[in-house]
């Protein structure tokens, strides 16, 4: 389960994160939902121990970030928004690399491969170099890489942005099957359709503060709208008003 309670971050004179507490238990899928600029990137980078708050807290089945973050990283796995892979290594050997940064054994690596590679479709991938991949394909290594030492909480920063109709069909149910398996799934969007086809719950960032936080009923419920979108909006301005 993933914990913030009141987390802040400044830079500067910037309040990119002002107050952003909810749960995010095991075997759902919950999504921060929020314009660009919103400070969801920043809320998942002080989960993911990348960042210091300034203020609050945030706890990976109940480890502090601050405190153990290498407890924290350990039992995270994280797609960034940046997918970088080393162009000149393989699919196979970027995994395997972070697989041994994870403390994993070699053959470990190789059956997480393995499994990795039937559930993201992504065999034909393994032995070429990854210069020249597509974004799709590029996104599949970066999973990979994320999950390859198999944690219980998965952190997924936009995973869908760049991605064509079909890859964007074969990342939802990659993410539906790591719930099925009893896994605490968060991950960033600002596209409507994506969160309402996936999410559990829904936290709802509007200027660096959870503006609403429930079920996509219960938003509906809330706001009075008929539509998520429509309550998005809704519930955001209201945040935003002055």
């Amino acid at each position: 389960m993933i914990a913030a309670q009141a987390l802040a971050k400044r830079f500067g004179a910037v309040h990119a994160v002002r107050d952003v507490s909810f749960e995010a238990p095991d075997g759902r899928i919950t999504a921060l939902l929020g314009p660009n600029g919103a400070g969801k990137t920043t809320t998942l980078r002080m989960i993911a121990t990348l960042v210091a708050p300034s203020g609050g807290h945030a706890r990976v089945d109940g480890r502090d970030a601050v405190r153990e973050p290498l407890a924290v990283r350990a039992r995270i796995g994280m797609l960034s928004d940046a997918r970088g892979l080393y162009a000149r290594l393989t699919a196979r050997e970027n995994i395997a690399y972070y697989g041994a940064l994870r403390g994993m054994e070699p053959g470990a690596v190789e059956a997480s491969i393995a499994r990795l590679a039937d559930l993201l479709e992504m065999r034909p991938l393994l032995d070429r170099r990854t210069d020249g991949f597509s974004q799709g394909e590029r996104m599949k290594v970066a999973i990979a890489r994320a999950l390859v030492h198999d944690p219980p909480n998965v952190i997924l920063d936009e995973p869908s942005n760049g991605l064509d109709v079909m890859t964007t069909r074969n990342l939802r149910e990659v993410i539906r099957n790591l719930r099925a398996q009893g896994k605490c799934v968060l991950f960033s969007s600002h596209v409507m359709q994506e969160v309402s086809a996936l999410c559990d719950e829904i936290v709802i960032v509007a200027h660096g503060a959870v503006a609403a936080h429930g079920t996509a009923q219960a938003l509906l419920a809330q706001s009075g709208c008929a539509n998520l979108e429509d309550a998005f909006v809704h519930l955001a301005g209201e945040a935003l008003a002055p």
